[in-house]
């Protein structure tokens, strides 16, 4: 068993000094998942990396709820989950009418048409993805772990405890699903 997955395990069992010991294990594999999810964001947004990686670390490593890590894998793969819904929960606040709603930010200097609106493209992938969830779990978190949490084709089957044909297969199906929801919204 890896020094992290020994940490991991001291976490479930309730250590806070452990959690501590953690974070500069898993920081830098973190900092590049995060800096990898905001690449889909819009140009401009105001959230860093290094936010969306303390934020998804503290919803990870809260020693008062039971949470239970099997491996590395688990764990990133949690995290990746983590990252996503935080970046959609940013989402949906920013289209709130009280945080400006369907409006779009124009720099003055440029008075060009705004860029797509990032926010909604998560969403509809969000939505898309929870559906794909209820007719095909292991398809839709395949999809959560390449496209979300960067993971390679060969690690996120790894993760998902499947061959690689399996993952093939999971992902042409996803894939083909996924483009087909998106194109009728």
């Amino acid at each position: 068993m890896n020094e992290v997955t020994c940490i991991l395990s001291a976490i479930d069992q309730g250590d806070a000094q452990a959690a501590e010991q953690l974070l500069p294990l898993v920081y830098g594999e973190l900092r590049n998942l995060a800096a990898a999810k905001l690449t889909h964001e819009k140009p401009g947004q105001t959230l860093q990396a290094t936010a969306l990686v303390h934020e998804a670390y503290i919803r990870l490593v809260n020693v008062n709820a039971c949470q239970q890590w099997n491996s590395r894998h688990h764990f990133f793969a949690a995290a990746a989950e983590s990252m996503r819904r935080i970046l959609v929960e940013r989402a949906r606040k920013k289209q709130r009418v009280r945080h400006g709603g369907a409006e779009q930010r124009v720099d003055i200097d440029l008075a060009v048409v705004a860029e797509e609106n990032r926010s909604a493209e998560l969403l509809a992938v969000h939505e898309a993805l929870a559906e794909l969830e209820q007719h095909d779990a292991q398809a839709a978190t395949l999809v959560k772990l390449r496209y979300f949490a960067g993971l390679s084709h060969s690690d996120a089957a790894e993760a998902l405890g499947v061959s690689r044909r399996v993952a093939d297969r999971l992902w042409v199906a996803a894939r083909t699903w996924l483009h087909q929801k998106l194109s009728e919204d």
